[in-house]
Order: structure tokens, then C-alpha cells, then sequence
């Protein structure tokens, strides 16, 4: 049994489903269960009970999942103790917008607990790059909002919020229950400065060009809504302030938070950060978003 083969497993049996596995480890799914395949044959025992409802672990499953596991934190701890004897012992986390995120609080915590002697830096960036400074090589791996150009980066989605429009309370639109992106077609938005990557600002703009003034940052945005009526887009659950309304927007695709890193940066520091990552977010599903862009 080799380390890869346990990584796999593992994946397979949190998400008990080989579809899902094969998406968070970023492969296709006949090599991943191909690899299940070899690991079983090795162990000479199913691990997984295969039925079209779907998959469970076996008795045997549930016993390796306990001893891979622990064999996986070994190994990390191995790298993390080397990284460190090398100077390696620090990581960059670029962070989208402002840290209010439950998730981030939930993750510092996790990681400062499993890397008491790693020192975290932090850098904070505005609106107009959300790779938080990832292909400048300003951070090691930004915790941010998709979608933007992933070209030689990694990206795994950490958690989806829904969307609505600002407005503010005395517009008309703001009494509304729902709008659809239809109903603000004749509408200013705010918009980001020119050379924002246009993935981004194709999706903060609902998917047309439109019109408006220039914002940066969150404040930015509100402020704009507030002062000149503009309208733009935040999260469902983010709370907007005195004077603004937030109505759920029914069209629009929800906002993706995501980890994202260099493909082929080898600090396992980043490896751990996004393992933390994906387990504080699970932890906090179903938790709000407090973060609006």
C-alpha cells in the first residue's frame, strides 16, 4: 500500500461517491477507480459495497479508512517537519475582500492548531484580482471566489452561497421577493476597473457589459448602490447595512468560494492548508457566507 493508493481511498470513502472523489483529486474517474481496484486486490478484500444506490464502505473499509487516515497526518507531519528544517516553515494565504468569512475563522484556527510553528502571512487584496495576487506570485495559495482564469493554477471549491442585488430600501425593486436578472437590465451597476480578469467581471455583471461607476472594494460597492442607486450583486446572507436591500436573484449561479494554488508549487504546507480547508468548510456547510463582493 502506497501513499497515493491510501489518498485515493480516503477521498472515495468521505465522499462515498467516485464521481465526487475523482472531482476533489482533480483526476478522471477510471484511473481512480482503478487504483481502488489495485488497492483491493493488494488487501484481498472490498473495501467498498458497489450497489446502484450507491457506494458504502465495508467492515474492512472502515477499518483501513482509521489506519489511512492516521498514515496520511504521519506522512504530512514528515514533510511539515522537513519544509521546517529547510526554511520552509512559512506560508502566504492571499484573502478576497475583507476576512469577515466564518469559514476563514473556522480554517485559522484549524490550521494555527495542526501548524503551531508555521507562520501564516497574510495578504488581503481588493476586488480587481481575485487570484489574490496567486499568478503575480505575491501568495502561495488564495482562499477566493471563482470564477476567474485558472490557466497553470489548481482550484477546489471549498462551499456555493447564493446571490441577490443590492439595491437600496427606497427603490422599488427592493419590495420585490425575487427579481430576475431581466428586471435590472436598464439599470447602472457598478463595475470593476478595466484589466480585472473578465471571467470575474462577466460574473459579478451577470453575464453583460454594463455601465457604471468604478468600484474596488466591498465598501466601494456599497457606497456606490447608496450614493448614486446604483445596483450590483452580493451575497444572499451578507448583511448590507443601513439604507441597502439585498433581493435574491433567481438566474444567477451561486458564488463559489475556492482554494486555489500553482499546479506545480511542491510546498506540502499548501497541501495542508487546502486539506484544512476543505474540512473547515464542511464543518461550517450550511453556515453563512459573510463575505460580499
Amino acid at each position: 500500500m502506497e501513499l497515493p493508493g491510501l489518498r485515493y481511498f480516503v477521498a472515495v470513502a468521505e465522499e462515498l461517491h467516485f464521481g465526487r472523489a475523482a472531482v476533489r483529486l482533480h483526476m478522471s474517474q477510471p484511473p481512480l477507480s482503478r487504483a481502488i481496484k489495485q488497492l483491493e486486490a493488494e488487501i484481498g478484500a472490498a473495501l467498498f459495497d458497489r450497489t446502484p444506490a450507491g457506494v458504502t464502505l465495508t467492515a474492512v473499509g472502515a477499518v483501513l479508512l482509521d489506519e489511512a487516515r492516521a498514515l496520511l497526518e504521519q506522512a504530512e507531519r514528515v514533510r511539515e517537519r522537513v519544509a521546517a528544517a529547510a526554511g520552509a516553515a512559512t506560508i502566504t494565504v492571499g484573502i478576497l475582500g475583507d476576512s469577515t468569512d466564518p469559514g476563514v475563522t473556522r480554517l485559522a484556527g484549524a490550521y494555527r492548531r495542526r501548524h503551531p510553528r508555521v507562520e501564516i502571512r497574510i495578504r488581503e487584496t481588493d476586488l480587481t484580482d481575485p487570484t489574490c495576487g496567486l499568478h503575480a506570485g505575491l501568495v502561495d495559495v488564495a482562499l477566493t471566489r471563482g470564477p476567474f482564469d485558472g490557466t497553470g493554477l489548481t482550484v477546489h471549491e471549498l462551499r456555493a452561497d447564493p446571490v441577490g442585488a443590492l439595491l437600496r430600501t427606497d427603490d422599488p425593486l427592493a419590495r420585490r421577493d425575487s427579481l430576475e436578472l431581466a428586471d435590472l437590465a436598464d439599470r447602472r451597476w457598478f463595475v470593476f476597473p478595466e484589466g480585472t480578469d473578465p471571467l470575474w467581471q462577466a460574473y459579478w455583471n451577470g453575464g453583460e457589459p454594463r455601465r457604471g461607476p468604478v468600484v474596488r472594494a466591498v465598501v466601494e460597492c456599497k457606497q456606490a448602490v447608496l450614493w448614486n442607486g446604483t445596483v450590483g450583486m452580493t451575497l444572499l446572507d451578507h448583511g448590507p447595512g443601513d439604507g441597502l436591500q439585498v433581493v435574491p436573484l433567481l438566474d444567477m449561479p451561486p458564488s463559489r468560494v475556492v482554494a486555489a494554488w500553482k499546479e506545480s508549487d511542491p510546498n506540502p504546507l499548501i497541501r495542508s492548508f487546502v486539506q484544512t480547508a476543505i474540512a473547515a468548510y464542511r464543518d461550517g456547510a450550511g453556515g453563512g457566507a459573510g463575505r460580499g463582493e
